[in-house]
């Protein structure tokens, strides 16, 4: 399995020298064979800027840096992947930053590109392949001319073809899981946030947060015209937008006045669930799915990444257990990270918050951000590093009946033969 680097114009070579090394966290170690599946369509290679590659020489059996202007290379897997192993590579300069990304270690073999990762769900739904640009451009156009006054169609227009959210795109393209965003507040703040970075932290946010409160009839008539189908899925709380339940009264309102129109589709929020009085109303207003974000069930990490304000892991917990309690389907979106997410200590308490709050789904998302950065804010492992690969095997053994996935699912899902999971 070769090295995979990039030249400073950002072209990618294999090196016939070299053999490829992965990272978990700071450690870098060999990457074997049974942790590489063939490039997922729908993947980007991507080169690493300040960073030089590492790898074993052939010929002496050495880690070396690969001599010359060279950077190294990482793959940005689609939803339905999971990342096993972090790129081989030392920072050429340690004050910059990477992009957020969630990059992944890539080696080239004979017959092609391949990634350390894991197929946990099924990639068909996010795959961009799947999203016809000039339909959507279509749908955008006729949408927005439908619903003039509706400023979250304008708003999520750009979403859609300026920065290409599939979920966006799925609203204009009413199918599937769509995007109805409703805050521009937040109570976190979050290491890394992809829609809102104070002006030191050195990340540039690559999107704009939303910036307006929208109108109780702007929500209604978006979930409206998007829950036509059984399987259709709307969904309050997306990456250009703070805490959705900072906005409790117009999501309970807006619930109930299309829940008076239509029982079709699904209402899921994307929360990270520390409001539990308001989760509780948006729960009883006839919430069917609910997501919560999550990085650890450690407090001292959670804290670290999240900087919760006026919540705790606890009310987090509290919020889940009320929502499985009253019907909802749960599960948490959890950010993973090679290094990190494997620890024995991280494993352990994950488990038994799941088994406290009924999870019915993990939800395995590759965490974007600079890999130094955020291992400098975070506690240090307290003990053994177990790999990604045990760790999605612990969690299948320990969790039977809890689903490993990517994405939200409807009711349906839990019914059916969940045949992807129990081959990882």
């Amino acid at each position: 399995m070769n090295l995979v680097y990039a030249d400073a114009e950002g072209n990618v070579f294999d090196h016939p020298d070299y053999l490829a090394l992965g990272r978990n966290a700071e450690m870098i170690t060999e990457i074997m064979d049974d942790e590489l599946i063939p490039l997922p369509e729908g993947a980007t290679l991507v080169s690493l800027p300040f960073t030089r590659p590492v790898g074993i020489d052939v010929e002496s059996g050495e880690m070396k840096l690969v001599e010359g202007d060279y950077h190294a290379v990482g793959a940005l897997l689609p939803q339905g992947f999971t990342r096993l192993l972090l790129p081989g590579y030392i920072k050429s300069d340690k004050s910059k930053l990477l992009p957020l990304f969630g990059y992944t270690a890539v080696v080239w073999k004979e017959d092609g590109f391949y990634v350390a990762a894991r197929q946990t769900d099924n990639p068909y739904y996010w795959n961009p392949v799947n999203c016809d640009p000039d339909e959507l451009e279509v749908e955008v156009k006729r949408l927005v001319a439908k619903y003039p006054d509706n400023r979250l169609y304008q708003h999520l227009s750009n979403c859609a073809l300026g920065y290409e959210c599939l979920t966006a795109s799925n609203t204009f393209l009413q199918r599937w899981e769509g995007a109805v965003p409703v805050s521009y507040s937040c109570n976190a703040g979050c290491f890394g946030c992809i829609s809102e970075q104070p002006d030191d932290s050195g990340f540039l946010a690559p999107q704009t947060r939303m910036n307006i409160k929208p109108r109780v009839e702007e929500l209604v008539q978006i979930m409206m015209e998007h829950l036509r189908t059984p399987e259709s899925i709307i969904s309050f709380g997306q990456g250009c937008e703070g805490e959705p339940s900072t906005q409790a009264a117009l999501i309970i309102d807006a619930i109930k006045q299309v829940r008076q129109q239509t029982d079709i589709g699904y209402i899921n929020i994307n929360t990270n669930a520390g409001l539990t009085d308001h989760i509780r109303g948006i729960v009883d207003a006839g919430l069917n799915l609910m997501r919560v974000s999550t990085i650890s069930a450690l407090d001292d990490h959670y804290n670290a990444y999240y900087k919760p304000r006026a919540y705790t892991l606890k009310n987090v917990e509290k919020s889940l257990r009320y929502a499985a309690d009253k019907g909802v389907i749960t599960s948490i979106n959890y950010l993973i990270f090679p290094g990190v997410t494997d620890r024995e200590e991280e494993i352990e308490a994950m488990i038994e918050f799941v088994r406290r709050t009924g999870l019915k789904l993990i939800q395995l998302r590759n965490l974007n951000i600079d890999p130094e950065s955020y291992l400098g804010i975070i506690p240090k492992a307290r003990g053994e590093l177990l790999g990604m690969k045990q760790m999605l095997e612990i969690f299948q053994e320990e969790l039977p009946d809890v689903v490993l996935g990517s994405y939200t699912h409807t009711p349906e899902f839990y019914t059916r033969e969940r045949t992807l999971s129990a081959k990882l």
